[in-house]
């Protein structure tokens, strides 16, 4: 069955925090329902394809969205992960080759470590962002060492445009 296009995604409207709660609180009782019927790894590894997929369809919205691909247009949608005091960040560096942010505080992390679910929130949110900048823009490439929700004081967010 082909999959049909889906409608403009406009749910960051009511902040990414409170989408990202919403799905967490459905999500994950399906998974834990699936993982009895079919293992946890397994269905772990079909929904971080699905999210993966669905992270470049909107990096690709997104870009289109803010009317370009570039660092600073990346910049400017932190609005909407941001929203709800959702992130606290420190910009290190923006220019037009280059984005370099450090996430001081996560409550994207919080929430999934309040709801029990730190490693299905890997998935539905820290694994996206490398996705969602390939769909942003192709040449836009992302390095991240370490994650709030992986133990770290921070995460460390490099984003580099590679025109070759």
């Amino acid at each position: 069955m082909k999959r049909q296009q889906a409608p403009v995604d406009d749910l960051n409207e009511i902040g990414v925090l409170k989408r990202r709660e919403i799905e967490a609180r459905v999500i994950a009782p399906l998974v834990e329902e699936m993982s009895i019927e079919f293992g946890r790894e397994r269905v772990l590894e079909v929904v971080r394809k699905v999210i993966i997929r669905i992270a470049a369809e909107q990096g690709g919205g997104l870009a289109a969205r803010m009317g370009g691909g570039s660092p600073s247009h990346l910049a400017d949608s932190l609005k909407d992960w941001k929203k709800d005091n959702a992130l606290e960040l420190e910009v290190l560096e923006l220019s037009d080759e280059k984005l370099s942010f450090n996430v001081n505080r996560c409550r994207y992390a919080e929430l999934y470590e309040a709801l029990g679910i730190p490693d299905l929130g890997e998935i539905l949110s820290c694994d996206r962002d490398f996705s969602l900048s390939e769909g942003f823009n192709p040449k836009l490439k992302l390095t991240r060492t370490q994650t709030i929700l992986g133990g770290a004081s921070h995460c460390d967010f490099r984003y580099v445009l590679d025109e070759d």
